[in-house]
Parts: C-alpha cells; sequence; structure tokens
C-alpha cells in the first residue's frame, strides 16, 4: 500500500529531506520490511514494538518514556498531510508504518524541528527511543540525526560536616525507619527502588551481603556491608515484626516496611529525606536517595576501590558511568590536600650503610617492547 498525502490514515506520500517526493520503486521500500517482521506484519506496530521492549527487559519508565516519544512522532505530520490522532496511528500495520516512518520521507525531520525548546538530555532520550522504533522497523538511522552535546553534571554529595549532621539527624529521629533505610543506603549504594523491592530473605547477615534481584536492566548483583550494618538491621527486626502483624498483607517478606504495613515505595523515602535535611540543616535539594548513592560511590573512590569494584557493586552496565566519580570537584581536592597537610611527618630513620647502598640501586631497564 502506498499512502497519499492529505488521504486517510493508511494513504501516505512524504517529503524527502529537501522537499523531494519519492517512489517506492526508487528507494527499496516495497520490499524493505525485514523478513523477521513478516510474521507480524498485518499487526498494530505499537503493541508489537511495545512487546519488543518488554522482551529487552526494559524498565516500566523507559518503556513509558519510548512510548510517549513513539506518540509524537507518529503522529507528526508532514505538509499536506490530515493530522492523525494517536488513536488512529497506533493501529496502522507494521508493514504500512515502515513505509510512514522512513526516515528518508521527511518525518523525522518534521519531528524533532518541534523539539528545539527542550533540554538537550530530554532531547536525547527522545531521539534515543525514536532511533530504537527505526532500527526495530529495519531502517538505517540517517547521518544528520545529530544528538545535541550536552555538559555531564557531576554527581551530588555529601561532604564530610554534611555527611555527619546527616548521621546525627538520623539518630535523633523519631522515624524507625530512618537509621535501617539510610544506613543500608550508605553502606551498599542500592538504588531505592532496588531498597524499596529488598526482600528479608535477600539479606544474609553471616555472610554480610545482599542480593539485589532484577534491579537496572534486570540484572542481579549482590551488594556488600558491614557488621554495624547487621546490628542496624537486627534493631529494626523487631518493629518490622510488630507492623507485620498488622500488615493487611499477610506474608509479606519486604525487608522495610510502612507503619501501615506495606512495603516501603521511593516517594516516602524522599519524604524522608525531606525530614532529616530539615533536621541536619541541609538544603533538601542536595539530599535524595541518590546522593547517599553517590556519597557510597565516592567514598570508595576516596579509600582505594577501583572503578572496576565501583562499578559491580553499583550496578553500572558500563564503566564509563561509573568514570564520572574521578572527577573530583575542587571543594573535595581542598579536603583531601589540607588532611594531607595535617598529618605528622613520617619519622626520620638513620640509614645504614646497607641501607644507603640499597637506596642507589639502579632502577633495572624493562626490555624492548616488540612491534610484532
Amino acid at each position: 500500500m502506498r499512502y497519499v498525502a492529505g488521504g486517510s490514515p493508511g494513504s501516505f506520500d512524504g517529503a524527502g529531506r529537501l522537499g523531494r517526493r519519492f517512489e517506492e520503486s526508487q528507494i527499496g521500500l516495497s520490499d524493505a520490511i525485514p523478513a523477521r517482521l513478516d510474521r507480524i506484519a498485518e499487526l498494530a506496530w505499537s503493541e508489537c514494538w511495545a512487546q519488543q521492549l518488554r522482551a529487552e527487559k526494559k524498565s516500566s519508565h523507559t518503556i513509558r518514556a519510548y512510548e510517549v516519544a513513539a506518540k509524537a512522532f507518529s503522529t507528526t505530520a508532514l505538509p499536506g498531510e490530515d493530522s492523525l490522532e494517536w488513536a488512529s496511528a497506533s493501529s496502522i500495520t507494521v508493514r504500512e508504518f515502515h513505509l510512514r516512518a522512513d526516515p528518508n520521507n521527511g518525518r523525522m525531520d518534521a519531528w524533532m524541528n518541534g523539539l528545539g525548546e527542550l533540554k538537550p538530555s530530554t532531547i536525547n532520550a527522545k531521539i534515543a527511543a525514536v532511533t530504537h522504533l527505526l532500527k526495530w522497523l529495519g531502517h538505517t538511522v540517517p547521518d544528520w540525526i545529530q544528538r545535541p552535546s550536552r555538559n555531564r553534571s557531576l554527581p551530588k554529595t555529601l561532604g564530610r560536616r554534611e555527611l555527619r549532621r546527616l548521621k546525627q539527624a538520623v539518630m535523633d529521629s523519631e522515624d524507625p525507619l530512618a537509621k535501617p533505610v539510610s544506613t543500608l543506603m550508605l553502606d551498599t549504594g542500592l538504588r531505592v527502588s532496588e531498597l524499596c523491592a529488598l526482600d528479608i530473605d535477600d539479606i544474609d547477615k553471616d555472610d554480610l551481603s545482599a542480593l539485589v534481584i532484577g534491579g537496572k536492566g534486570e540484572k542481579d548483583r549482590t551488594v556488600l556491608f558491614t557488621e554495624s550494618t547487621v546490628e542496624v538491621l537486627e534493631s529494626w527486626e523487631p518493629i518490622r515484626e510488630a507492623r507485620l502483624a498488622n500488615s493487611p498483607e499477610q506474608g509479606l517478606r519486604a525487608m522495610f516496611i510502612s507503619s501501615r504495613g506495606r512495603r516501603i515505595n521511593p516517594r516516602s523515602i524522599q519524604k524522608m529525606m525531606d525530614r532529616l535535611a530539615d533536621a541536619a540543616d541541609i538544603p533538601k535539594s542536595r539530599l535524595s536517595p541518590h546522593t547517599l548513592r553517590h556519597t557510597f560511590a565516592t567514598g570508595l573512590l576516596e579509600r582505594g576501590a577501583d572503578l572496576v569494584t565501583i562499578q559491580r557493586l553499583l550496578g553500572h552496565s558500563s564503566i564509563a558511568t561509573t568514570r564520572v566519580y574521578l572527577e573530583i570537584g575542587d571543594q573535595t581536592l581542598r579536603e583531601i590536600y589540607h588532611r594531607a597537610q595535617r598529618s605528622p611527618p613520617l619519622p626520620e630513620q638513620e640509614e645504614s650503610p646497607e641501607t644507603e647502598e640499597s637506596a642507589v640501586q639502579p632502577v633495572p631497564v624493562l626490555p624492548e617492547r616488540s612491534d610484532n
């Protein structure tokens, strides 16, 4: 089927990037649909693509963001076309939508022209969504599709004084969840979603570890903690048992339970962080569950942990994400410098002849590396 401008949802004759009209025979669209899509060619593209996203184990948040971008892209009208509602656009078959979405016919450009007022990070996210859709349909993303560059912001972390004030606020808090939640996040670097999903069976106090099941990207990993964390968790367990007794959900295995007897959620944890920020005299914008995760990571780095170890503990799929922690801010550099300057000097020792002789031993020459 060939689309005709101004026609029904099943008709389209799109404009090329320079305004030129292409025939199917000229650009090979009549037989360009990938063979893997043949069996679903007559089904609605939106449902098939959503199923593909779920099969790739994209998170529900990512799927929603991808669908929002695809909705705007698929309903973008070219000059001379009638506007198309989402109800109609989403029901177009895979075979027909393959032609409608072809980036050579100008729809990609028209859609991107409406993204100019958004932040670079938002534009990049939307382009990533539509790029995934185009590749799934078998299209090659054109070279002219350029993502805007953006300055990567450094992770927000707590300074030493802020961390001390936070810990004092946690000790003074009347919320029994404040201490176990903040302690576990600072000791493990868990994401807030992973903390909320943690079950009591996932924690091995003897092994000083916890199993994170279905983390970001549906990846499992092990996080580690210390004996002091075990003590905090054990002090929380009687409160957990009391809340379980009044829980409307029988057999709830969640590690952290709200006062209403339900599994805690990220929003309730952020509200807790806001209260702790007020008590610790820390701006609310500087304290979040993710701030504690970043503080955990930078603390490991300052104590000599290597990037690969930090990457595995944080559950980053790429070490490039972990490398951002190497960008130490000026204030942190100053703290490290002055702490080193305040350290007592090493005691001077009299050198024996053997020591003096060994001190002037020549540095061994490494063999030259072969170019082969």
